[in-house]
């Protein structure tokens, strides 16, 4: 075992003295690594707005019983709060250039920052299954494309119960390794990756809009649109947008991981500010013309793109199969654009930043894979209904944990950052240490955040239990009110019972700007443009 330990030593860089709290994939991004420009950021937030995901956003809203123009104003409506939201919990990645798991050190401290990486792990676990099943069924209709009989071809010998086939798993397995070899590159150097990934989703957006509006006909759109006359309630909408956030809650939560490769803070400030609510809404707006378009002409409302594609083969010839491949393929590319740095690399950044001595970026965005399949994620995607579930339940325990940090960095903390703290040498506990590594301001505020919503969640989960109207409503904003409450109960405890170290380095230390202008020209004395490390830390 201590042999297979030493081989697994990550590497640091030449001259530097080995620390058990950080290694080159989750220290401070120095100048050669920040890379992101403007349309970086821009081709990103097309591939986290125009997915399939959100293309089938308004199936889920229109469930709950929203009309589409509802639907239509909650997306909005949800997707400008998530920009804000994104935009501001990623500051401390921009000016100071620190990772999502540093930055909540500072929050929780250097021990209880780990809760909060679990949580995000998991969430990447699931993520990252969840979008490599709907890209699995992308390669899916690229192959009945080609082979019509795929299902003949490919005798099925998984049970029914499972609502899979045989085929349509192998075209999962075949999405997740094609998707390997993007996890390679490294994320300063993923621009022309993004590039691709963007401009397929877009193009073929465009494509299957036209098609769908001038094949119609005079038939007109189905009950999607027409049919769509009832109105819901206030309180379901207040659902549906925080639907929407919860949707986009993971990337809120870590978006420090990405916002710190940013060249300028104004590069991500505007490529997301600009790029995320546009295409957002677009997107979930051609999701709701395309499947109104169709909906009479295939009997049924195919919410779902692959589905939809599969439609269009079955009642065309050669060239709608042609198509079908086409958009397929578009949409497996977009997938990876989307999964990879989202979800596969936010785990393995998480999990670098757990084990720091033995795991490196790499190793952790694999292991997020092979712990994907665990996750069954071909049995997420079921009904709107469970879709819906999922989005909503992840915003409890999000809300709260965005709230410790924009009230931490902004209030508690007055965007004074000692950045060197977030790593202490082994012989030093370093200022946010907290009570024996743990912030319990932090955990209480959390806490307090998340328990007025869970009576309002298990109802929602299990119909047969009733709780009062008030609680159930609660849960309906579930995000905000968690936010909101675990952001002001942090910032009373720490006026109430402040740490000495903290306060004292807020009161004393220079102005934000000062600070981060001599951290940033630290990192770039002392980096080495993130290229491969070949000094090993001796165990």
């Amino acid at each position: 075992m201590k042999a297979i330990l030493k081989h697994l030593v990550v590497p640091h860089e030449r001259g530097q003295v080995p620390n058990r709290w950080i290694n080159n994939d989750i220290k401070p991004i120095e100048a050669g690594r920040r890379s992101w420009n403007f349309w970086t950021f821009h081709n990103f937030c097309v591939l986290t707005g125009s997915n399939i995901s959100v293309y089938m956003m308004g199936s889920s809203l229109i469930a709950i019983g929203l009309n589409w123009r509802q639907a239509l104003a909650v997306i909005v409506v949800g997707n400008v709060i998530v920009v804000g939201l994104l935009v501001v919990n990623s500051l401390p990645g921009m000016f100071y250039h620190i990772g999502f798991p540093l930055v909540n050190r500072y929050v929780w401290g250097l021990y209880g920052s780990l809760f909060v990486l679990w949580n995000r792990i998991l969430l990447s676990v699931v993520w990252y299954g969840f979008q490599a099943w709907v890209g699995g069924e992308c390669i899916y209709v690229c192959l009945q494309s080609i082979w019509p009989s795929l299902e003949s071809r490919i005798p099925n010998h998984i049970p029914q119960s499972t609502g899979m086939t045989t085929a349509q798993f192998i075209a999962y397995i075949i999405f997740m390794v094609l998707s390997l070899p993007v996890m390679y590159i490294r994320p300063h150097k993923l621009q022309i990756f993004l590039y691709i990934s963007a401009a397929a989703i877009i193009v073929f957006e465009i494509v299957i809009l036209i098609w769908a509006l001038a094949t119609m006909g005079d038939s007109g759109f189905g009950g999607t649109i027409s049919e769509s006359s009832s109105s819901g309630s206030g309180w379901k909408i207040a659902f549906g947008i925080v639907t929407t956030i919860g949707g986009s809650a993971a990337g809120i939560l870590n978006q420090n991981d990405f916002s710190r490769f940013a060249r300028r803070p104004r590069d991500a400030i505007l490529g997301q500010l600009i790029s995320f609510p546009i295409y957002s809404t677009l997107c979930a707006i051609v999701g709701i013309l395309v499947t109104a378009a169709t909906q009479i002409r295939y009997d049924e409302a195919l919410w779902k793109l692959p589905n939809l594609l599969s439609a269009m083969m079955k009642h065309g010839g050669s060239r709608s199969r042609a198509a079908a491949f086409f958009g397929g393929a578009a949409l497996s590319v977009s997938q990876m654009g989307l999964n990879v740095p989202a979800n596969a690399l936010a785990g393995g950044f998480d999990m670098a930043a757990t084990f720091p001595k033995y795991i490196t970026l790499r190793r952790g965005a694999y292991i997020t894979v092979v712990l994907s399949i665990a996750c069954n994620p071909w049995k997420l995607d079921n009904t709107a209904t469970t879709f819906l579930a999922v989005l909503s339940g992840y915003s409890i325990f999000l809300g709260p944990m965005v709230g410790l940090m924009i009230s931490s960095y902004f209030v508690v903390m007055r965007r004074k950052i000692k950045v060197e703290g977030l790593f202490p040498a082994c012989e030093d506990k370093g200022i946010y240490w907290y009570t024996y590594g743990v912030n319990w301001r932090a955990a209480v505020a959390w806490l307090c955040g998340i328990v007025p919503s869970l009576p309002g969640f298990v109802a929602h989960v299990d119909p047969d239990i009733t709780v009062p109207v008030g609680l159930t409503r609660i849960y309906y904003i579930c995000f905000i009110t968690g936010m909101v409450i675990s952001a002001t109960v942090y910032t009373a405890l720490h006026f109430i019972f402040p740490e000495a170290e903290v306060k004292s380095f807020v009161d004393t230390a220079p102005s934000p700007g000062t600070l981060m202008c001599e951290y940033r020209a630290r990192w770039d004395g002392e980096g080495d443009s993130g290229e491969e490390i070949v000094e090993q830390v001796k165990p």
